[in-house]
């Protein structure tokens, strides 16, 4: 039973994205690895953009930056 677990930071992303987010990551593993679909679970996990961080800045702060 795959297990797949997508983390993106908390944006507005919205629910029409994430079912085509848990689409094609099974999908994927059904074309890879040839997973059965019906018991490959895919989780999508929001995150606050205060609580993640790239090179050293948050991703709040990179995002008042411009960055």
């Amino acid at each position: 039973m795959p297990y797949v677990n997508i983390k993106i930071t908390r944006e507005g992303v919205t629910t029409e994205q994430k079912a085509a987010l848990i689409k094609g990551a099974t999908q994927l593993l059904v074309d890879v690895l040839g997973k059965n679909p019906a018991t490959t679970v895919v989780v999508i996990e929001e995150v606050e953009t205060d609580n993640w961080g790239v090179g050293g800045e948050s991703i709040t702060v990179r995002r008042k930056a411009g960055k």
